[in-house]
C-alpha cells in the first residue's frame, strides 16, 4: 500500500538525516560546550528513536488483518507514537535540567564558526525533511509522519535558536546559550505531550469527530426511504474509523429491499468518506401511513 510505502522511506530518510546530525552536533556541543548545541544535539537523538519507532509501528500498523486482529492492526501507529513522546519527554527533562543549571553556573563556552556551520547545515536538512514530511503527512493522514513532520519545523526553530546564541557568545552573552538550551527541551516535552494526548485519545476510542458525523448524516438524509437513524456509535481504527448505526426503513418492504437499502448505504459511505473503514447498519421495520 502506497501510504505505509511513503511511511517506510520518510522514516528511514529521517534516521540517516539525523544519525547525521546527531554525529555533528554532539562533537561540536562538546568540544565548545555550547549548552545549546549539546541540547540540540540530545533532541537530534530522540529524532532517531522517534524515526525507528515510525518504521517499526509503521510495518506492524501495514499488516492486514488476520483471524487474531479482525480489524488490522492500525492501531500500532498510535501505541508506537505514545512511546515516542514518552521517549521525548524523559529526554527533554534531562536536558532542561542541565541547560538551566547552566544559565546560574554556566560553564566555559568557546566560540567557533564550526557552531555557525553546523547550525546552517541543520537548518537546512531538517527544513527537506519538514517539507517532505509535511506533504506526506497531508496526503496519507497519517500521525506517526505528522508528528515527525512537527518535530521536523520544530527543529528549524530551535536551531535557529542556537544559531542566534552561538553568535552572541562572540559578544560574551554566555547565559543566552543556557537558556536557549532550556527552550529546547521544554519545547521537545511540550510537543510529546500533545502527540501523547492525540494517541491516547485514539487508543482509548475516543468518538469521530464531529464534521465526520455531519458528513455520514448528510449522506443519509439524501435517501428519502429511510426514515430515522439511531445508536450512531464509532470505533477507531488506526487512522480511520469504524461506524454503525440503526435505519428505520418502511415494514412494508421486503426482506430483501430493506437490507439492499442499508447495503447500498454502507458501500456509499464508505467510498465518499476517507475517515471511513467500515460501515455496519442494522435495520428495523417502521410503520409508515399510506
Amino acid at each position: 500500500m502506497e501510504r505505509f510505502k511513503s511511511v517506510k522511506r520518510a522514516s528511514i530518510l529521517g534516521i540517516i538525516g539525523n544519525l547525521f546530525l546527531l554525529i555533528i552536533k554532539s562533537l561540536i556541543g562538546f568540544v565548545t560546550n555550547s549548552q545549546a548545541m549539546i541540547a540540540d544535539a540530545f533532541n537530534s537523538a530522540g529524532d532517531i528513536i522517534s524515526s525507528v519507532m515510525t518504521f517499526v509501528g509503521n510495518k506492524i500498523a501495514s499488516v492486514p488483518s488476520d483471524d487474531d486482529h479482525n480489524l488490522g492492526h492500525g492501531k500500532a501507529e498510535y501505541i508506537y507514537s505514545m512511546l515516542i513522546s514518552i521517549a521525548m519527554i524523559l529526554m527533554g527533562l534531562f536536558v532542561f535540567k542541565d541547560a538551566f543549571n547552566s544559565i546560574f553556573n554556566h560553564k566555559s563556552l568557546s566560540f567557533s564558526i564550526w557552531l555557525i556551520v553546523v547550525c546552517i547545515v541543520t537548518i537546512l536538512v531538517k527544513f527537506s525533511l519538514y517539507l517532505y514530511t509535511s506533504n506526506l503527512a497531508k496526503k496519507h493522514n497519517n500521525l506517526l509522519i505528522k508528528a515527525n513532520s512537527k518535530d521536523h519545523r520544530n527543529d528549524c526553530v530551535i536551531t535557529l535558536c542556537t544559531l542566534i546564541s552561538s553568535i552572541l557568545t562572540l559578544n560574551k552573552v554566555y547565559w543566552f546559550d543556557g537558556l536557549v538550551g532550556s527552550v529546547i527541551a521544554f519545547w521537545m516535552i511540550i510537543t510529546s505531550l500533545k502527540i501523547f494526548k492525540e494517541s491516547y485519545n485514539v487508543l482509548m476510542d475516543t468518538s469521530i469527530s464531529e464534521e465526520t458525523k455531519n458528513k455520514v448524516y448528510e449522506i443519509i438524509k439524501k435517501h428519502s426511504e429511510i426514515k430515522k437513524v439511531i445508536h450512531f456509535n464509532s470505533t477507531p481504527v488506526g487512522y480511520k474509523y469504524q461506524i454503525s448505526f440503526t435505519i428505520y426503513v418502511d415494514g412494508n418492504l421486503s426482506t430483501f429491499e430493506s437490507h439492499k437499502i442499508a447495503d447500498d448505504l454502507e458501500k456509499e459511505i464508505d467510498k465518499k468518506l476517507d475517515e471511513i473503514y467500515l460501515t455496519v447498519i442494522h435495520v428495523n421495520p417502521i410503520e409508515v401511513e399510506e
